[in-house]
């Protein structure tokens, strides 16, 4: 039996003389997923209770026997500054609402409040005292340069700074209910990083996942949210949905770019609400389940041409993790071919073979369009054909060369590669420069300069002797030329 999440964390406190009132908060808010409450009807209770119970915000009333409400407001916001204070009270003088407003209060609802303006004002103050506490850790952690968790991102292989100050940021948002937004491009990990956030939350139920892309509206509906007996020809039974099975623990939807805009707006709903319909059913049901999306569409881009919601986007945008391509991090490139070459060997059942140095130095030249995914595509196909001892460069070579031509013929044939100034270059100052540029690119390796350049090394090497100005041994011997 999964364990329910309340919402939020750590409890929301209302305080009252009025015990009729505070049952009745208490009830509207648990109606609408509010559903972690401690109500106290004595305020000589609350200094005690915020000694040892974390509270997330509090509902305080003005007008109470014993300590009133003011200067409970007084006490909570210097000893504890961190805890959004909404007071709520029959007295609508404005000059009573500035005064407290001054004094730190978070808003001021006056009674008989409206169970809107109450679950509004509530939910504000949550996100206000997540967001304090998250940068609160992220800046302890950025100070400290340390993971308080390292053993949550073991499946991602990486010695990477930008990596690391990406999961500093993962653990700095852990304790959140709000949702998660990964971009990044094909292959760079999403979902290993949204299993690791799952490990991190601690939540006690299940991770679940699915690809939304190509779901019309009433398949993504039953899939999230499940049906109803007879809801449509079919329906024999009763269905739930993966927010159902993800209940308490956390809901992955890949390829958010590609929702409908017809589903868009029902997982806006869920997020805004917490809750959902199942298809048939009038009566609505609450998840407490993590909502994290992940796309490597522009979303930013898609909702200025119309194809995504704003409302959605600034909604799914409350936590984001943009992770980046394997080019920008090559420092990595050592750790992840050593790590698939390993993997490569136990799956072909082989010895692990060793690559020449050079292997990297080739690899770092290329753009990696599917990234991780395909370096680790490269590496598998070079041990599944490899026989013994050191992997030859030649498979490589020729991996590379074939990707690198349908690159060009599927994305980039109206790109130009290159761009002039106002003054053109001579022909030999453009071949100078491209030939320094695939040497510094190489690493100074010729072979793979040459490969690189489309001409022969022997060719290379002659050109480089002629920009340096040296002439030819008589033996015909090549000159290899470093910095």
């Amino acid at each position: 039996m999964i364990e329910e999440i309340s919402y939020p964390k750590n409890p929301v406190l209302l305080v009252d003389d009025e015990e009729y009132l505070l049952q009745s908060f208490e009830l509207t808010l648990n109606d609408n997923g509010i559903d972690n409450t401690i109500t106290l009807s004595d305020s000589r209770d609350v200094e005690p209770l915020l000694r040892k119970q974390e509270i997330t915000a509090v509902f305080l009333d003005l007008s109470m026997p014993h300590i009133g409400g003011m200067n409970l407001l007084d006490t909570i916001k210097q000893n504890y500054p961190q805890i959004p204070v909404v007071i709520i009270t029959g007295d609508n003088e404005l000059e009573t609402a500035v005064k407290c407003m001054k004094m730190g209060a978070f808003d001021y609802l006056v009674k008989p409040v409206e169970e809107s303006k109450l679950v509004s004002c509530a939910k504000r103050a949550i996100e206000l005292r997540d967001l304090r506490s998250e940068n609160e850790k992220l800046k302890h952690q950025l100070i400290n340069n340390n993971l308080q968790h390292p053993e949550v991102f073991e499946e991602i292989i990486t010695v990477n700074e930008k990596m690391r100050s990406i999961f500093q940021y993962m653990e700095a948002i852990s304790n959140t209910s709000e949702p998660i937004l990964i971009t990044g491009e094909t292959g760079v990990g999403k979902e290993l990083i949204a299993k690791a956030m799952h490990k991190l939350t601690g939540r006690k139920g299940e991770f679940v996942t699915t690809n939304v892309a190509g779901l019309d509206d009433q398949m993504f509906t039953d899939t999230l949210f499940g049906h109803k007996k007879g809801a449509f020809t079919d329906a024999n039974q009763d269905r739930p949905g993966l927010i159902e099975k993800a209940k308490g623990g956390t809901l992955f939807l890949d390829e958010i770019g590609d929702l409908s805009l017809l589903s868009q707006v029902k997982l806006l709903r869920l997020l805004q609400e917490k809750e959902y319909y199942p298809l048939g059913s009038d009566e609505p049901k609450y998840s407490d389940a993590l909502i994290i999306a992940a796309t490597n569409k522009n979303l930013y881009e898609l909702q200025e041409k119309g194809q995504f919601r704003k409302d959605l986007y600034y909604r799914l945008n409350v936590h984001h993790i943009s992770l980046i391509p394997l080019r920008e991090r090559l420092d990595d490139l050592p750790v992840l071919v050593d790590h698939f070459m390993e993997q490569a060997a136990k799956l072909f059942n082989k010895k692990k073979p060793t690559y020449p140095p050079e292997l990297i130095k080739l690899l770092s030249t290329y753009h990696f369009p599917g990234n991780i995914r395909e370096l680790q595509a490269i590496i598998f196909n070079a041990v599944s054909v490899h026989k013994s001892g050191i992997l030859p460069l030649k498979s490589f070579y020729e991996s590379l060369e074939r990707k690198q031509e349908d690159f060009e013929e599927n994305e980039i044939k109206n790109i130009h590669k290159v761009s002039f100034s106002e003054q053109l270059p001579t022909i030999k100052e453009l071949t100078n420069e491209l030939i320094k540029e695939a040497m510094k690119r190489a690493g100074n390796n010729q072979s793979i300069a040459a490969k690189m350049l489309g001409i022969t090394r022997q060719a290379l090497n002659k050109r480089l002797i002629n920009m340096s100005g040296l002439k030819p041994r008589a033996t015909g011997k090549n000159y290899y030329l470093g910095n």
